[in-house]
């Protein structure tokens, strides 16, 4: 699909996964204030889901394919002419045991949630500096303490966070920062499309603590957050207390875990 520069009159916001959930809230909070560069894998839904912005670019991407993700910055760096957000918000998780999850799977979650941000922001790294931008990561608690069931994930979180901190402090002197999100459970379709450890959709039922939270809600507090120049985002305070409790205390953290998430330990696959 052939499509113009943008203007240079309004800062541009690039958002993946916008088709649904956290990344369509974003978009839609954002649209008044922003010019929006919106990228999915299922081009149909996005188009479908967005077709009320106006004003905005959409792109189709399968961020688990380093080639797919490379022409794709290539692309933005020929039609953009700055990025002031860069929000890495797609992602995909798995609710399987460790020991029964297919390597391809872990690969996967690897490659989307932690690997894929990593290539889009170096990609487009010249047009962050540009703009001296921000970079936006939804990461997870499950990136700072285990999570029954979720190995891969809280891997690829852990992973993200770590190189996220860093790159934070090396790219201080050219005025790009960097928001870093943890929230905790939210209601959004990365968790209805889980997959088993076969690589499958899940069908098991989701075990979690704490507070359900919308993805609305998520968005107005991430939203809030880019206002006013934070650097991390600590949204539930439940989760929070979890990680704090996971450092000091970590064998009742883990009994508290496994009693919490129990019915994980009986998923097959």
């Amino acid at each position: 699909m052939a499509q113009s520069k943008l203007s240079n009159s309004l800062p541009v916001a690039v958002i993946t996964g916008a088709a649904s959930g956290l990344g369509l809230d974003l978009a839609q909070q954002l649209h008044s204030s922003y010019q929006l560069v919106l990228i999915d894998i299922d081009m149909e839904r996005l188009l479908a889901k967005t077709q009320n912005l106006v004003g905005v670019l959409h792109y189709s991407c399968d961020l688990a394919d380093s080639t797919a993700i490379e022409q794709l910055t290539l692309t933005l760096n020929g039609q953009l002419l700055r990025v002031d957000l860069l929000i890495n918000n797609a992602g995909i998780t798995h609710r399987s045991l460790a020991m029964k999850t297919d390597h391809e799977v872990i690969r996967k979650v690897m490659a989307v949630d932690y690997l894929a941000p990593v290539q889009l922001t170096q990609g487009l790294l010249s047009l962050l500096t540009q703009a001296k931008g921000k970079v936006i990561n939804i990461g997870s608690m499950a990136g700072w303490m285990p999570v029954l069931g979720r190995a891969g994930y809280c891997a690829a979180k852990s992973a993200l966070h770590q190189y996220f901190e860093t790159l934070r402090a090396e790219l201080q002197d050219e005025g790009v920062t960097v928001l870093m999100v943890y929230p905790s459970f939210l209601d959004t379709p990365i968790e209805q499309n889980a997959l088993n450890g076969l690589g499958h959709k899940a069908t098991h039922k989701r075990s979690m603590v704490g507070k359900m939270r919308t993805s609305d809600w998520m968005a107005s507090a991430i939203v809030t957050a880019i206002q006013q120049g934070r650097g991390r985002l600590f949204p539930d305070v439940f989760t929070n207390l979890s990680s704090i409790l996971y450092r000091l205390f970590p064998s009742l953290y883990m009994r508290l875990m496994r009693r919490k998430l129990a019915s994980e330990l009986e998923v097959q696959q």
